[in-house]
């Protein structure tokens, strides 16, 4: 059974729960206007909508720094299904953590990047994730085109 708590640097990560939704999706709302400016405005609503309804479809962990959460993740099996990090967070170490501990703890070897999110692919690549396929709609149908990274 994995430790519902890990103290990592400064931050700890903790395994969510439904009292976290709306928080995660404050998280969730300020890494998507900083990173997904490809994003139409009707989509980011749309997405907006369903994303809650994901969070009970992975295993959810949290990234607490001086009591707020700051960032999250979404695991299914090996695959990191998403990684959000507030934007007045963002180049402070905190998605590497969530990735590392993805990686060495919870055996994540697979991610789905935008393919228009830059920064996010090269983020991954960073920690060896190469592309191994591209889908030319996202999961939704939408035309944004999605590549397969893996270890």
């Amino acid at each position: 059974m994995l430790k519902k708590e890990i103290t990592l640097y400064e931050a700890v990560i903790q395994q969510a729960n439904k009292d976290d939704y709306d928080k995660l999706m404050l998280v969730w709302e300020s890494a998507v206007k900083a990173t997904h400016d490809f994003l139409k405005q009707e989509d980011f609503g749309f997405y907006k909508k369903m994303i809650p309804g994901f969070f009970a479809h992975v295993d959810l962990y949290t990234l607490h720094a001086e009591k707020d959460i700051v960032a999250f993740m979404g695991i299914a099996g090996d695959n990191l299904e998403m990684l959000f990090v507030s934007d007045e967070r963002r180049g402070l170490g905190y998605g590497k953590r969530l990735l590392e501990y993805a990686i060495n703890i919870l055996h994540v070897t697979k991610v789905d990047v935008n393919e228009q999110n830059k920064q996010a692919i090269g983020f991954y690549e960073k920690y060896g994730f190469k592309e191994v396929s591209r889908s030319e709609k996202d999961s939704m149908g939408k035309d944004y085109p999605i590549l397969h990274m893996s270890l």
